[in-house]
């Protein structure tokens, strides 16, 4: 990871159920104007991860230096490929992980490449509140969408 870049990554449950975008876009243009994040990582399960793929391709008008990758738990097939184009990566390694790990897996991966993580977690359980945890314990800050 380039130490010079300060990268962001995003956790949070599939269904959105609070109107969070205004907070959202907030959040993360706070974080490109006041603490210089240019990278950031989403994945593609759920509603959550759509509203972020959306505001961060909306910002990217407002901001040219950023960069977004939606970072793939499996193998890209023709639907992604043209939902998401060149924005995606599919890190080394994954091609091996069971299909049953392989989110976690990818999440574990945005985690290591990481410096803050925006969480949007409503319930004590799933695997939103364990990736926040998670990326807590690794040292990363710890931004809610929820407060």
């Amino acid at each position: 990871m380039d130490i010079t870049k300060k990268t962001c990554c995003f956790f949070g449950h599939r269904e959105v159920t609070h109107n969070i975008r205004p907070k959202l876009t907030a959040v993360i243009e706070k974080l490109i104007t006041e603490d210089g994040v240019t990278e950031f990582y989403v994945g593609h399960q759920g509603q959550f991860d759509n509203m972020v793929y959306s505001v961060l391709k909306e910002l990217k008008g407002k901001y040219p230096q950023i960069r977004y990758t939606v970072v793939l738990a499996y193998m890209p097939n023709e639907h992604i490929k043209e939902l998401y184009g060149e924005d995606t990566l599919f890190p080394d390694g994954m091609e091996s992980v069971p299909k049953k790990f392989a989110i976690s897996k990818r999440n574990d991966w945005m985690i290591s490449h990481s410096d803050v993580a925006v969480c949007y977690v409503h319930k004590i359980t799933g695997g939103a509140a364990k990736c926040r945890e998670k990326a807590k314990k690794k040292g990363l800050r710890i931004v809610d969408v929820l407060n």
